[in-house]
């Protein structure tokens, strides 16, 4: 599967930006699909994962209530709603999809992740 993260871009504290991850492939609507995130000088971290169904998603404590994932697996869509936005959530963001033998959401390590897309930069200002 091949993907591509947009939707980046410069915004102020408290501000809204909304990600989109576009996928090619068939087995892109059965695997689990999430979003990460890279700041300079930071390790990638997990931020939000979504199942197939779209049913349970998860959330890492630092964007719970701010974020929401969802996907559209007819047009094979990944979206990550941001608001509240802080200057911490400044990074490269990008989409990843779990090996197909995972079907949880939970986030259990980078080992379960098999692919990457090309990430999209957030900028939050204060």
């Amino acid at each position: 599967v091949q993907l591509q993260a947009s939707g980046g871009g410069s915004v102020q504290a408290g501000g809204s930006l909304r990600l989109s991850c576009t996928a090619s492939g068939q087995s892109y609507s059965r695997a689990v699909m999430g979003w990460f995130r890279q700041a300079p000088g930071r390790e990638r971290e997990f931020v939000a994962a979504i199942r197939w169904t779209g049913a349970t998603p998860n959330y890492a404590d630092s964007v719970k209530g701010r974020f929401r994932i969802s996907r559209d697996n007819v047009r094979n869509t990944l979206t990550l709603q941001m608001d509240s936005l802080k200057p911490e959530d400044t990074a490269i963001y990008s989409c990843a999809r779990k090996g197909v033998q995972y079907s949880s959401s939970a986030y259990r390590g980078m080992h379960e992740w098999n692919d990457w897309g090309q990430g999209t930069l957030v900028t939050v200002s204060s």
